[in-house]
C-alpha cells in the first residue's frame, strides 16, 4: 500500500493535518466556530481582490487557447479518440462540478437577491430586483466558475496524456520550480487540503438541504441527529460506490444525475410559467453578457458593503478549493479530446445547463412571488435549505417531485464524494490512475468526518470559511500553473516540427 516515500509524506501529512482539524472541531467547538468566523472575515476582506482578478485572468487565458493555434492540440495521442460519449462526459462534468450547489442555490440565490438586492438603490421584491437577481445568479453559475475547473483539468490532462507524466498538481509546476521534492510535496499537500475542504463544503450544503427538504415535506425536524443520519447513509453509499471504479459507479451515477435533473427541469418548465421562463432566460443572458466585466471586478471598498465578499468572493474561492479535485477528475475523463473541444465543452456545456436550471427554477419562483403572492422569498430568507421545496408546494404532485429531488441531491452527494475520493487517492499515491481501495476508504471517512465537524460546530459559516481559507494559497499556485502551461505549450509547439522531421528521416532510412 505504501510503496514510495512521496506517497508516504503527502498522504501522512495531509491526513494528520485534516485529522487535527477534525479533532479541534470536536474538542473545542465554540473556539473553532469563533476562529472560523474571524478567518472568514479576514480572508474575504483582505484578499477578495485576488480571487476576482485571478478568475478573470484564467478566463481570458482559456479563451485565447481555445481560439488560437493551440486549440488543435490533442490531449493524448494524435489519433486518440475520446473515451466517453458526449452525454456521459457532460454528465460527469455536471455531477462533479456543481450538481449539489446548483440544486441548493438554484432557487435560493435568485430569491435571496430578490429579497436583498446586490446593487444599491433597488427596492427589494420589485421587478428591477428580480431582474438583477437573475443576472447575478447567471454570472455566478456561468463561465467564470467553470474557468477554474477547465484550467486545472487542462493542465493536468496535458501533462498526463500529452507528456506522459503523472497527474499531480506539482508535476505541472516542474518547469518553474524544478525537481525540488519537498516543495513539490508541499504543493500536493495544499492541493489535497483545498480539495477536502471544498468537497466537505458541498457535502455539508447537500446534507443541510436534504434535512430542509425532509422538514418541509414530511415534518422531520432540522438539527444534529437527522443530519448525522443523512451523513451516515451517504457515507455508506459512496464508500460502496468508490470500490466499483470510475467506469461503473461514477459513470452510472453521473448519467442518472444528469437525466433526473433534466426531467425535473422539464417538469417545472411545463407546469410553471413557461413563457415567463423563456423571457427570463433571454433577458438574463443579455444582462449577463452586458454586465460581465463590471460584475467580474465588483467590490465595495467605498461603502464597506460586504455583499460581494459574501457571494461572489465565496463562489470563486469555493471553485478554487474544488479545482484540484474537479480539474483532476475532468482531466481523467477527457483523454482524447483536443484543447479546443475540452475548453468549449467544460466552459460552455455545464454552465449552459446551469443557466437553464436557474431560469426554470428561479424564474418560476420569481413569477410566483411577483404575480401570485407566494412569498417564497420570505421562506428562503428564513431557511435557504428549504427553497426548492417551498417552490414545489406551488406546483402539482409536489410530494413526489420533492422526494425525487431529495434522492437527486443524495446521488449528487454520492457522486461528488465518490469522485473526490478517487482523485484524492490518486493524488496521494503518486498520481495513480487506479488507486488502492484501502486508500479510497480512508479518504472517504476523513471527508465525511470534516463535513460533520463543520456542520455541527459552525454550520453554513464554517462551510464557507473552509473553502475560502483553503483556496487562498492555492490561488497563487493556479497563477503559477497558468504560466507554466503557456511556456510548455510554446516549447512543445516549437519542438514539434523537429520531431516530425526526425520521424521522416527514420522512415526514409528504414
Amino acid at each position: 500500500m505504501f510503496k514510495n516515500e512521496k506517497f508516504n509524506s503527502v498522504f501522512w501529512i495531509s491526513a494528520i493535518t485534516l485529522g487535527g482539524f477534525v479533532l479541534a472541531g470536536v474538542i473545542f467547538p465554540t473556539a473553532f466556530a469563533k476562529g472560523a468566523d474571524r478567518a472568514l472575515t479576514f480572508t474575504t476582506s483582505s484578499f477578495g481582490w485576488l480571487y476576482l482578478i485571478s478568475i478573470f485572468i484564467f478566463t481570458v487565458f482559456l479563451i485565447y487557447l481555445a481560439i488560437g493555434k493551440y486549440g488543435k492540440v490533442r490531449l493524448g495521442g494524435q489519433d486518440e479518440k475520446p473515451a466517453y460519449s458526449l452525454f456521459t462526459w457532460i454528465g460527469m462534468l455536471f455531477s462533479a462540478g456543481f450538481g449539489i450547489s446548483l440544486v441548493f442555490y438554484g432557487v435560493g440565490e435568485p430569491m435571496s437577491h430578490f429579497n436583498h438586492p446586490p446593487l444599491p438603490g433597488i427596492e427589494p421584491l420589485s421587478e428591477q430586483a428580480a431582474r438583477v437577481a437573475m443576472g447575478y445568479s447567471f454570472f455566478h453559475y456561468g463561465v467564470s466558475q467553470w474557468t477554474v475547473f477547465a484550467l486545472v483539468g487542462l493542465i493536468i490532462a496535458y501533462f498526463q496524456f500529452r507528456r506522459q507524466q503523472n497527474g499531480l498538481i506539482s508535476t505541472s509546476l516542474t518547469p518553474l520550480i524544478g525537481n525540488r521534492q519537498k516543495l513539490k510535496n508541499g504543493i500536493d499537500i495544499l492541493a489535497v487540503v483545498a480539495t477536502v475542504m471544498g468537497v466537505a463544503t458541498s457535502i455539508g450544503l447537500g446534507i443541510m438541504q436534504i434535512n430542509g427538504g425532509l422538514s418541509t415535506v414530511v415534518g422531520i425536524s432540522t438539527g444534529t441527529w437527522p443530519q448525522l443520519g443523512i451523513i451516515a447513509i451517504m457515507t455508506v453509499l459512496f464508500l460502496f460506490s468508490s470500490t466499483t471504479g470510475l467506469d461503473k459507479g461514477i459513470k452510472w451515477l453521473s448519467n442518472l444525475n444528469l437525466g433526473t435533473a433534466l426531467l425535473l427541469m422539464l417538469f417545472v418548465f411545463i407546469t410553471g410559467p413557461t413563457v415567463f421562463i423563456l423571457d427570463t432566460l433571454v433577458v438574463g443572458i443579455g444582462d449577463y453578457i452586458s454586465n460581465f466585466i463590471n460584475y467580474s471586478f465588483r467590490l465595495n471598498p467605498y461603502t464597506g458593503n460586504t455583499w460581494s465578499r459574501e457571494w461572489t468572493v465565496f463562489y470563486w474561492a469555493w471553485a478554487i478549493a474544488w479545482s484540484p479535485f474537479v480539474g483532476a477528475f475532468v482531466a481523467r475523463v477527457s483523454r482524447g479530446r483536443t484543447i479546443r473541444e475540452f475548453i468549449l465543452g467544460v466552459m460552455v456545456a455545464p454552465p449552459a445547463v446551469a443557466l437553464l436550471w436557474i431560469s426554470v427554477f428561479g424564474g418560476t419562483a420569481l413569477h410566483l412571488d411577483l404575480f401570485q403572492g407566494a412569498n417564497i422569498a420570505a421562506a428562503v430568507n428564513t431557511d435557504i435549505t428549504s427553497a426548492i421545496f417551498t417552490l414545489y408546494e406551488q406546483l402539482p404532485i409536489s410530494f413526489l417531485i420533492s422526494i425525487i429531488t431529495m434522492l437527486l441531491i443524495l446521488t449528487f452527494l454520492v457522486t461528488s464524494a465518490d469522485s473526490a475520493v478517487f482523485i484524492l487517492s490518486s493524488m496521494t499515491t503518486g498520481g495513480s490512475l487506479n488507486p488502492p481501495v484501502k486508500v479510497r476508504i480512508i479518504w472517504g471517512i476523513l471527508i465525511s468526518s470534516i463535513a460533520t465537524v463543520l456542520l455541527l460546530s459552525s454550520g453554513l459559516t464554517g462551510l464557507q470559511t473552509a473553502s475560502i481559507v483553503a483556496a487562498l494559497p492555492f490561488t497563487l499556485i493556479l497563477l503559477a500553473m497558468t504560466f507554466t502551461l503557456f511556456t510548455v505549450l510554446k516549447k512543445d509547439a516549437a519542438d514539434q516540427p523537429v520531431v516530425i522531421e526526425q520521424k521522416k528521416k527514420k522512415q526514409k532510412l528504414a
